[in-house]
């Protein structure tokens, strides 16, 4: 006879326990009031950005949460400038920079306070810059867009003007020389530039060409107003011709400042690296800037004088700064049609600064469907620029024509090539650019030298210089300038 209570001593599965009797009803989980703040704040983003009418329960909210947390209502404010803001509340001005990049992760709760915060000022900018209504734009409209814009930037850790391919590097306070704003966030340039330059660029090109550029011109007044952009700039070239008296004079001056702020980014770059090696068998010229302190101090520290506590200097110490060069030819030949004029620009500057350069020969061609050679005038961007003519087709075998008796020496010479290639002789042209390739020269196919990194290459052509062993440069003028130091050092 079996033990009753051997089953229940036995192994096997275990059973689950009985659940026990709830204590009472079940208490709903009470939501956080910082996350309703935030909601209301982004849904009220959302919806000015598409509709500008005003949501009046959501305009009372959203002032009820700024207010409560702190901050001036003319964040609100649809007509007031990042800048009017920052004028008047000068404590926000580094909460604004770096305040869109990525926060390190922490292991601590969040603070949804903060993010309540940044939410409103978030939301400031965006709808500042993405939000620009309809109908005609004013000087003073432009130009307070392009201060948010620059905010933005700021926002996104980068100096105003980087993602638009304006003045690179053209930084108001509080950003670092890196390109980063406050808080030492690092944004992934990589992924931003792409994504949110060309709409900047877009957005510009847009209010500029909605504005009566030729009647802004003729007022001094309103044309003071005017920041030079490279949307600004296309403009002015394309209608110099219709333009004269006060206004064409008005249009040189933006078009001059503009291309002094980006020559003096470009410099920078070049100079980074200077061309050749030290060479020591040239005295070292005998200016202060070339003084050599530190070496000037050492050598002349036997004439301390204790008593005095002065220091004797018998000799002077400078820097060597002349370099072996070789004699190098570069030949620039930029397509000038309408789709590469910021390629135009950036590259005309980018060669008078290669043809500061001590025995660098700096040839530069421009052409659509007739060439152009503008060497006389390499030395001098503004100059150059007044003489192109946007628009019109491509056809690159009248450039090759004029840039090809050039090549003297193969071994001595880079030709940079700028365009988006859709030729319509491709096939000849490409036979012309291999023969160049071919002869010994360097040969660089550029398809995009913006200072945002955008571009457009015929797929056809990137193939074939691919397979030539010439990649398509596309992408930051950063690359095309570090391509010709490395040929020229």
């Amino acid at each position: 006879m079996t033990d009753p209570t051997a089953r229940a001593t036995a192994p096997g599965p275990a059973r689950p326990a009985a659940p026990s009797a709830p204590a009472g009803p079940a208490v709903p989980a009470v939501p956080d009031p910082d996350d309703n703040r935030r909601q209301v704040l982004y849904w009220r983003l959302l919806a000015r950005l598409f509709d500008p009418e005003e949501q009046a329960s959501l305009e009372s909210a959203s002032l009820a949460v700024v207010e409560d947390i702190g901050l001036p209502p003319a964040l609100l404010d649809p007509g007031a400038s990042v800048d009017s803001v920052v004028q008047r509340h000068p404590e926000l001005a580094a909460e604004f920079d770096g305040l869109m990049t990525p926060e390190p992760e922490e292991d601590d709760a969040r603070d949804r306070a903060a993010e309540v915060r940044r939410a409103a000022l978030v939301s400031k900018v965006l709808l500042n810059v993405f939000s620009t209504g309809s109908g005609a734009v004013t000087a003073e409209q432009l130009a307070r867009w392009q201060s948010d814009a620059g905010w933005l930037e700021r926002a996104l850790g980068c100096r105003p003007g980087d993602l638009r391919g304006g003045r690179a590097g053209a930084g108001g306070p509080g950003v670092s020389p890196t390109g980063t704003g406050g808080g030492g966030r690092t944004p992934d340039l990589g992924r931003l530039i792409p994504a949110i330059g060309p709409e900047l660029g877009s957005l510009e090109a847009s209010l500029v060409k909605r504005m009566r550029l030729r009647e802004v011109l003729a007022d001094p007044r309103l044309a003071a107003r005017l920041t030079p952009s490279m949307s600004l700039i296309e403009q002015l070239l394309r209608d110099k011709d219709n333009l004269s008296g006060v206004a064409l004079a008005n249009a040189k001056s933006l078009i001059r400042r503009y291309v002094d702020e980006v020559s003096q980014v470009l410099r920078t770059q070049v100079e980074k690296a200077t061309v050749g090696d030290i060479d020591r068998s040239v005295p070292p010229k005998r200016v202060f800037r070339n003084l050599d302190i530190d070496r000037t101090i050492w050598k002349n520290l036997t004439n301390w004088s204790p008593e005095e506590e002065r220091l004797y200097v018998d000799r002077l110490y400078y820097r060597h700064t002349s370099r072996r060069t070789t004699p190098q030819r570069l030949i620039v030949v930029v397509d000038q049609s309408g789709s590469m004029v910021d390629s135009m620009v950036n590259c005309t500057i980018l060669a008078s600064i290669f043809a500061g350069l001590p025995k660098v020969d700096v040839h530069l061609i421009a052409y659509d469907t007739q060439a152009l050679d503008l060497t006389p005038w390499a030395h001098d961007p503004f100059e150059t620029l007044l003489r192109t003519k946007l628009g019109g087709g491509t056809d690159g075998t009248v450039a090759m024509a004029l840039a090809q008796p050039k090549i003297a020496e193969p071994r001595n010479t880079v030709v940079v090539w700028i365009s988006d290639f859709y030729e319509w002789r491709a096939d000849e042209l490409f036979e012309s650019m291999s023969a160049v390739h071919r002869s010994g020269a360097k040969f660089i196919p550029v398809g995009s030298v913006t200072s945002a990194g955008r571009g457009s290459v015929n797929p056809w052509f990137r193939e074939r210089f691919k397979d030539l062993g010439t990649p398509v440069i596309s992408g930051h003028i950063k690359k095309l300038v570090h391509e010709l130091k490395t040929f020229l050092t």
